[in-house]
């Protein structure tokens, strides 16, 4: 099968895109993938580095004033008539979008060129170009129940985010702690804002930190790599605390006690695969306020417990830290409830639903 991925803007749209890549090269090595995105995000580099066709296109999203309202519409049109070509020359038997206004104008050309399209959505309140697109694509997969009432249901499916189908393949290996300075025997917790780490939490997590001693547990806290120097000056240093500027995020935490992080479709998705019990605290600069609608869920259904970034402080943060780290009945409860909300099968389950599309539109 000819395949056409639109991805791009965030980790949170181009780790799910490249989890279920890796799953349908599995189930068919046959495949053939071609990616689009746009020409100046990090999918640009990321995905032609990892040796996938790329064509990249001019889009933006349509935010700001009327002027770059009206320069966005242009530039989209533009894009369309771009995207019919990349059609017409790969002529796809599949196209999937994952959000993100760069899944609009390869979406659409898709659809007017009559290919089986579906459309992912990583985030408890669907994003604007998931929205619009809703309307023309033949199937919509959701990873939370309120996706549901924003779709049209009779062509929308819970089936979850292939990051955690790839967070579940992750193994169990306490030597990960070792290596980078931690007692294997101890209860771990990791803390971790984002892939480029977060300014806003660093300055309050320099007081939390210096706090941690002499406690029966560890903290592995990982600053970004942009931040790391600076943060290294202020941190005073303790026993309990290491500091990193960069992890392979699974990797870890199949292998901590408890995790504290920040909202994002990924991160929710591997936490919940992996039924990691954990803090979230959501950041406050998303579109939509995404990270704080993710975390509200999971926290209503007992998966995770929510500390909003204005409402952080060194006690309220500890105190909740211990509070279930510390009794081994709230942590097996958490763990449970994020288990629940978890799809390890995500990725399988799509690949089943792209199959049946493709028998029906051929039957």
């Amino acid at each position: 099968m000819r395949i056409l991925i639109a991805t791009g803007g965030t980790g949170g749209h181009i780790y799910p895109a490249l989890s279920l890549v890796e799953a349908l090269k599995k189930e068919n090595p046959n495949h053939e993938f071609l990616f689009v995105g746009s020409t100046d995000r990090m999918e640009a580099q990321m995905i032609p580095s990892l040796g996938y066709n790329y064509k990249s296109i001019e889009c933006k999203g349509l935010n700001g004033s009327l002027i770059e309202k009206g320069k966005a519409v242009v530039m989209l049109l533009g894009a369309y008539l771009n995207c019919r070509k990349i059609v017409k020359n790969f002529k796809p038997d599949f196209a999937i979008g994952f959000g993100n206004y760069i899944s609009v104008p390869v979406l659409l050309a898709a659809h007017h060129a009559h290919v089986t399209t579906m459309i992912h959505e990583q985030n408890s309140y669907a994003g604007k170009a998931n929205r619009l697109l809703s309307k023309y694509v033949d199937a919509i997969v959701g990873c939370y129940e309120e996706n549901l009432k924003q779709f049209p249901e009779n062509k929308t499916r819970i089936l979850g985010n292939p990051r955690a189908s790839e967070a579940v393949l992750t193994k169990k290996d306490k030597s990960v702690l070792k290596e980078i300075g931690l007692n294997p025997n101890k209860k771990s917790v990791v803390i971790v804002m984002g892939s480029l780490g977060s300014e806003s939490v660093n300055e309050k997590m320099i007081a939390m930190l210096n706090q941690l001693k002499n406690k029966s547990y560890q903290v592995l806290y990982v600053t970004g790599k942009a931040s790391f120097d600076g943060f290294i000056e202020k941190f005073k240093g303790n026993d309990c605390v290491h500091v990193v500027p960069y992890i392979d995020g699974l990797k870890i935490m199949r292998n901590v006690d408890f995790a504290i992080v920040r909202g994002g479709a990924t991160t929710a998705a591997e936490i919940t695969a992996l039924g990691l019990p954990s803090i979230i605290i959501p950041s406050p600069y998303v579109p939509n306020n995404h990270q704080v609608l993710n975390a509200k869920v999971l926290m209503d259904r007992g998966a995770c417990f929510m500390i909003e970034e204005k409402d952080f402080n060194v006690e309220n943060v500890i105190g909740k830290l211990e509070e279930y780290l510390m009794n081994d009945r709230k942590l097996k409860a958490m763990s449970e409830a994020a288990l629940k909300c978890g799809h390890i099968n995500a990725s399988e389950d799509i690949i089943a639903w792209i199959k049946q599309l493709k028998g029906d539109h051929h039957g």
